[in-house]
């Protein structure tokens, strides 16, 4: 928690301080702002704006994508204020977005067995850069109970689902595995 109130009071510092009444919208303008405000741990309404810009830069190569977001991030000045700013806004450019259950549901498709014997399964460990991402000083996903959750196991057809979902799907899957060990014990005995 103490380190999220550095990271906005950092971010408060580089608006500036000015006189006044003066706020952050009459600091900074355009992109600088939508910036600024896309680095924000926690997202007010008012940052809608912001997010559409940054998840709207989109180019034909994901690489290339990523370093778009990134030099769109570093329009902040405090975007390069302390190398944990830095680091941050690095793993803001690569893991918002592809961090999500559905996300890693698709990416970690892996491949096992042979060419006609194979299948696929979903990995269970997450990317780098999510864990980058998510487990950033400067973030907040573990203790608000928002990181992702591996549901199973990947020998049995595991997969990530949303923290507020992972209760329903652990007991779903739990269910489902029971019934296929039960319909595996009874074939066994037939055979």
């Amino acid at each position: 928690m103490k380190k999220k109130l550095f990271a906005l009071a950092a971010l408060v510092a580089a608006l500036g301080s000015t006189a006044g009444t003066a706020s952050a919208q009459d600091v900074l303008t355009g992109d600088t702002r939508l910036a600024c405000e896309a680095i924000l741990g926690t997202r007010p309404s008012e940052c809608t704006p912001s997010l559409s810009r940054y998840f709207n830069i989109t180019k034909r190569k994901l690489s290339d994508t990523i370093r778009a977001r990134l030099n769109f991030l570093q329009l902040c000045p405090v975007a390069s204020q302390t190398p944990e700013m830095q680091s941050l806004v690095s793993a803001i450019s690569r893991g918002a977005g592809r961090c999500d259950a559905q996300s890693l549901n698709s990416t970690l498709v892996m491949w096992t067995g042979g060419y006609d014997d194979g299948r696929t399964y979903i990995s269970n460990q997450l990317p780098d850069y999510c864990g980058a991402y998510t487990g950033h000083a400067y973030t907040d996903f573990a203790s608000s109970g928002t990181l992702p959750r591996y549901v199973g196991t990947p020998e049995r057809g595991g997969y990530w689902v949303e923290a507020r979902d992972y209760d329903r799907a652990l007991a779903e899957y739990n269910e489902r595995i029971r019934r296929e060990d039960e319909e595996r014990r009874r074939q066994s005995w037939l055979n």
